[in-house]
């Protein structure tokens, strides 16, 4: 599967109670990283991408396709913007074995659409061993796994991560980058992921968006952060 000359662009106001946001982002193929300090608006922004949230105002547009445009009423229900979320909490399901977990995934892709299997999925991700567990007798790598293979079992257009290692210790986290990288190699995924954990990204992402107070406050190509891009607070 390849994601192709995929562009996201994103032009939105929306204020909750503790968190107003006025972004705008354009993003293409590859891993686009979102940082900044807790309450910046970086999941929020999520959100909207995803279709949970629909924005006060602006609009969200993937590879052509208007997902949301609140001047024409249009707002794209989640289900069928075709869009990947992984977060920190696997949100697996505890009754289900690890492939059952992954077949769930496909009852939200049409048919005509599917273009990766369970057991492609479980290949990529070294997941075969553990098709008939369940998540309780999985490690927290191993589950945030299992979500990110899910996700791909949709067969997105755009993968959406919010910390999805945050709850994983150092050492399980070191397992699972080689496993995004794989992705980005083999299905040219249009990625965008948010971390405050720069050396996560560092090297893999084509941009490093910096959101602060709800705004972007800077954009620089992946490759060229340096350690002083780190300063601050980078949590949430």
């Amino acid at each position: 599967m390849s994601a192709g000359a995929v562009s996201l662009d994103v032009a939105v106001r929306h204020r909750l109670e503790r968190i107003a946001i006025d972004v705008r982002l354009a993003a293409g193929s590859g891993l686009t990283a979102i940082v900044g300090p807790s309450g910046a608006g970086k999941t929020t922004l999520l959100h909207v991408i995803a279709g949970l949230i629909v924005p006060d105002e602006g609009t969200v547009v993937l590879d052509g396709d208007v997902l949301v445009d609140r001047a024409r009423g249009v707002a794209v229900p989640p289900d069928r913007r075709r869009i990947g979320y992984v977060t920190q909490d696997s949100r697996l399901f505890p009754h289900l074995t690890v492939r059952q977990n992954l077949a769930y995934g496909r009852w939200f892709t049409a048919p005509e659409r599917r273009r990766l299997g369970v057991d492609a999925v479980a290949d990529m991700l070294d997941l075969g061993a553990f098709l008939a567990r369940r998540p309780a007798r999985l490690s927290g790598g191993e589950r945030q796994r299992v979500a990110l293979g899910r996700a791909l079992v949709t067969s997105p257009r755009l993968l959406l991560l919010d910390e999805p290692l945050a709850a994983v210790d150092v050492g399980r986290r070191q397992e699972i980058l080689p496993y995004l990288d794989r992705l980005r190699q083999e299905l040219a995924l249009p990625t965008i992921y948010v971390t405050h954990t720069l050396d996560e990204v560092r090297a893999r992402a084509e941009s490093i968006v910096t959101l602060g107070d709800g705004r972007v406050v800077d954009v620089t190509p992946g490759g060229a952060v340096q350690s002083r891009a780190a300063a601050g607070p980078q949590v949430g």
